[in-house]
């Protein structure tokens, strides 16, 4: 039986990279660079003010203050988005608002409260500033030639901004995968179905979905298919062409009606189907004509657990994004864990932050059936699967989901 680290490497192993798109820079966003931007230009490309004030030369002002104000010729006005020809001399000022570039001559934005106007040709300056002040240089954000962003990096409004201030119209990006999902088991119904014995509702296919949209990538629901092989062949077979990677959840364990492992190796290859964890441990993953699936658990946590340590960084590898994994932070425990060695055990907790570090408490009962879990909690705690009962105050390892 594999450990959650050799899984993890022999999935993250066979999983290639998409084609790149080239697209509009708005559509960009939430997908993964496919090469580097690199700026064309400084940013700003010129010095320029930071505040609404004067510009000035720093050595006219070194003796004002409020008692001794430094008065001084002001030649005119400069908005944002004009330059001007007028160079500033020694006495002279240039009255200047944000984002204007600096005139010739100044080297120093006076702010305006800073100041009192005197006639309308003349300004008191009340403060003494160093050279420099509240100015922007030229490139002292981004220089022309440096690579802004990495290929791999994922895009978000921050990088939307960026590009657009380098000058991407159009951006080299991954497309995303299209991930096809698939309900197994006979006692599954509709959402909106009635609940007869035996028969509960299909919550699987909803929770994939909503982890693939949040990944990035486009979830593509197939439905519930009951215990028949023939059928669920049928379905992978017939949507074969329009997915990049396959999703099911139930049919994996060891009983007569678990036959998602089954089909697997029929139509393709199956590379493991048990890993050393808890929840999770049934799960089967391998290739039908070269497209992944990953057979997961049935019960809803395993699902969700195991999605976060295999399927979602497959698909952010798949998708080309550099940096494929939740956020870990150390915690320390608010209360004991008690549990049973011998497998890697991720435990539903909540994280916050206090007393200048992370706590973590468990969310309660930790089956594999109680998806309240997973909606009460945003980490998982990571136990390795030879420690036992933790007291609190124990420092853990926790895996960040929000």
């Amino acid at each position: 039986m594999l450990t959650v680290e050799e899984a993890r490497d022999h999935v993250l192993g066979s999983i290639k990279n998409l084609e790149e798109i080239e697209v509009p820079l708005l559509g960009s966003l939430g997908l993964n660079l496919a090469r580097d931007a690199v700026a064309g230009n400084d940013i700003p490309p010129f010095d320029n003010s930071a505040m609404d004030g004067y510009a000035v030369k720093a050595a006219d002002i070194a003796t004002a203050s409020p008692e001794s104000p430094v008065e001084l010729e002001v030649l005119g006005d400069l908005p944002a988005g004009y330059a001007t020809a007028t160079v500033v001399e020694s006495g002279q000022a240039i009255r200047i608002m944000t984002g204007a570039p600096l005139p010739v001559g100044a080297d120093t934005v006076v702010p305006v409260e800073s100041t009192r106007a005197g006639d309308a040709a003349k300004v008191e300056i009340l403060e003494k500033l160093p050279m420099g002040s509240h100015m922007r240089k030229a490139g002292e954000d981004v220089k022309a030639g440096e690579t802004v962003l990495a290929a791999g990096t994922a895009v978000g409004p921050a990088e939307l901004g960026m590009l657009a201030s380098i000058g991407y119209a159009r951006v080299w990006c991954y497309r995303r995968a299209v991930v096809g999902i698939i309900s197994t088991g006979d006692e599954l119904v509709g959402v909106d179905e009635e609940l007869s014995p035996g028969k509960i509702r299909d919550s699987n296919s909803y929770t994939v979905y909503g982890m693939v949209l949040e990944a990035g990538a486009e979830p593509l629901r197939l439905g519930v298919v009951g215990d028949e092989a023939a059928l669920l062949e049928h379905i992978i077979l017939d949507n074969i062409d329009r997915v990049d990677l396959f999703v099911t959840s139930g049919g994996v364990s060891v009983g007569d009606y678990d036959m998602v492992k089954d089909v697997l190796a029929k139509l393709g290859e199956m590379n493991f189907w048990k890993v050393a964890m808890r929840p999770g441990k049934p799960q089967a993953f391998g290739h039908i004509r070269g497209k992944p699936l990953f057979g997961l658990p049935g019960n809803p946590v395993s699902v969700m657990v195991s999605f976060e340590q295999f399927v979602r960084p497959a698909l952010l590898k798949m998708m080309g994004r550099a940096r494929i994994y939740r956020p870990v932070v150390t915690a320390v425990l608010d209360s004991p864990l008690g549990r049973k060695t011998g497998r890697m055990e991720f435990i539903r907790v909540i994280v916050e932050w206090r007393d200048g570090r992370y706590h973590a408490r468990a969310t309660g009962p930790q089956g594999s059936g109680i998806l309240k879990s997973m909606v009460v909690g945003n980490g998982l705690a990571l136990l390795p699967k030879d420690v036992g009962r933790l007291e609190a105050g124990t420092e853990v390892t926790v895996q960040l989901l929000s």
